[in-house]
């Protein structure tokens, strides 16, 4: 017994000898502690509405205790199929069109030897970013208009006759959807990447020209696996929102004709938790935390391949 309270009584002697030496340190993760617990920790309380039929007038702790059957009403309702299958769709095409193009662009970037025109190059695909959503979707609403935008200008010039109405289209949604998604966010998620290729270091690139590498070659056998980690580390976080498709540029390029390609679990949950009627509040819930829960599955899942696969992983 002595032998093993002997250790803990020097690991904590040694944990408030740390304290105290780096005390001003630690204060740093006050407001950071603080945060999580009071804005992440603390609403989980609230998750227990999914399994309650909840009424304001009861509150959270004294409406009615109902168990699964929320979840049970969104398996057997009609939209299941439907709002998951669009979710998911979304979310692979997003993933698989998306993931790819920051990494190449990083790589192209990198290897441009004019660092003024490098620079240019940077600043050209970053501004998209900070054009806020709504703004996005009324550009996209503006230039796909059969009339007045410029595809439709483009499209009757050419033929003669009215432009289809792209957003009245279900089969063009997704399309839309993503590949307007790549436009506005492809070059800012290019900076993480550009940051991990700073750190090459310039004596691998001497010793392949020595060699006789081209520069696709050195950009292959040299930049490309420098960088490996990171995209592992960044490919686990997008899988790990892969069902948390966003809500807002999906809700405002809704509308009644393109519905049942573009109606997703985010949307579905503000529709029947807060927009209809008196609102479902426990019927959103569940969705929400069905919606959370199969995130969850997801990257801890797939940072379990990462790490036995490549030895990359967050945890």
């Amino acid at each position: 017994m002595k032998q093993q309270a002997l250790p803990r009584r020097g690991y904590f002697k040694n944990l408030a000898a740390r304290l105290k030496r780096n005390w001003q340190m630690y204060v740093f993760l006050i407001l950071p502690l603080a945060y999580l617990i009071i804005f992440k920790y603390i609403p989980m309380v609230g998750v227990q509405i999914a399994f309650r039929r909840y009424t304001p007038a009861g509150g959270i702790w004294g409406s009615q205790w109902v168990g699964m059957a929320n979840f049970l009403k969104f398996f057997q309702s009609y939209q299941f199929s439907r709002v998951l299958g669009n979710t998911i769709k979304l979310s692979l095409y997003a993933l698989a069109a998306g993931f790819p193009l920051p990494i190449l662009l990083a790589l192209c970037m990198n290897a441009l030897r004019n660092k003024h025109y490098q620079s240019f190059i940077q600043n050209i695909t970053y501004m998209p970013h900070f054009i806020s959503t709504v703004v996005m979707v009324g550009i996209i609403l503006q230039i796909l208009n059969p009339r007045i935008g410029i595809f439709g200008n483009i499209y009757t010039s050419l033929t003669g006759k009215v432009a289809p109405d792209l957003m009245a289209n279900p089969a063009a949604f997704g399309h839309l959807y993503v590949w307007t998604g790549i436009w506005q966010n492809c070059g800012w998620d290019t900076v993480i990447y550009v940051a991990a290729l700073s750190g090459v270091d310039p004596e691998l690139h001497e010793a392949a020209v020595i060699d006789g590498a081209s520069r696709f070659k050195r950009l292959w056998s040299v930049d490309f696996p420098f960088i490996i980690p990171t995209i592992a580390i960044t490919f686990i976080l997008r899988c790990g929102s892969l069902v948390g498709i966003g809500f807002d540029k999906i809700y405002l390029m809704q509308n009644d004709l393109n519905l049942r390609a573009s109606e997703v679990i985010s949307t579905y949950v503000y529709k029947v938790g807060l927009a209809a009627g008196g609102g479902d509040f426990s019927y959103g819930a569940a969705i929400g935390l069905f919606n959370s829960v199969i995130n969850l599955i997801l990257i801890v899942l797939v940072n379990w391949l990462s790490g036995r696969v490549s030895d990359n992983s967050l945890w």
